[in-house]
């Protein structure tokens, strides 16, 4: 039986880590102007995928 393929998409989007899986956080790409210097730097830090979507990121990555 070959090995199951990762989606590659989730592959760098996601990170497995001891306690779930880790994202990037959305809206820090572009119209930075208008958003607080508070509100960017918040944006950096990496945040935690909800309970209810763990199923889906682990079936899209299986060995993780």
């Amino acid at each position: 039986m070959p090995k199951m393929k990762s989606n590659r998409g989730a592959a760098k989007r996601f990170r497995a880590t001891a306690k779930g899986f880790k994202r990037g956080q959305s809206h820090r790409r572009h119209i930075l102007t208008k958003k607080t210097p508070k509100r960017k730097r918040q944006l950096r830090s990496p945040a935690m995928i909800q309970d209810a979507d763990v199923g889906q990121v682990k079936r899209l990555l299986p060995y993780s």
